[in-house]
């Protein structure tokens, strides 16, 4: 099982960029997908979760109408489309995925997840 992220990368503040997560070995449609980011000397937060099975969407507070969380089943992708960024967003991001990751709705935590990427790197900088 692997999760592979992808869209990473520097922008001025204001700027977008769009993750991307994909699946190489499994459908990736039946699983909670989230989104979770880690800044040097913090702790892993979650930014965003996708729920399998009716696509329900959570978003911590901090990016509440800035981020989206997508899926493109026919690509086996999930996505963050990341808008407005702000210099606290810098952080590495990582994408996961469970079959019940956000069961319990925006209280999700990545002991919830068994399957990771290897995270990408996000930069928001003048």
């Amino acid at each position: 099982v692997q999760l592979v992220e992808s869209g990473g990368g520097s922008v001025q503040p204001g700027g977008s960029l769009r993750l991307s997560c994909a699946a190489s070995t499994f459908m990736l449609d039946i699983y909670d997908v989230a989104w979770f980011r880690q800044a040097p000397g913090k702790e892993r937060e979650g930014v965003s979760c996708i729920s399998s099975r009716d696509n329900t969407t959570y978003y911590a507070e901090s990016v509440q109408g800035r981020f989206t969380i997508s899926r493109d089943n026919a690509e086996k992708t999930v996505s963050l489309q990341m808008l407005r960024l702000k210099p606290e967003d810098t952080a590495v991001y990582y994408c996961a995925a469970d079959l019940l990751g956000c069961s319990s709705g925006s209280h999700y935590y990545p002991a919830d997840f068994a399957y990771w990427g290897q995270g990408t790197q996000v930069n928001v900088s003048s």
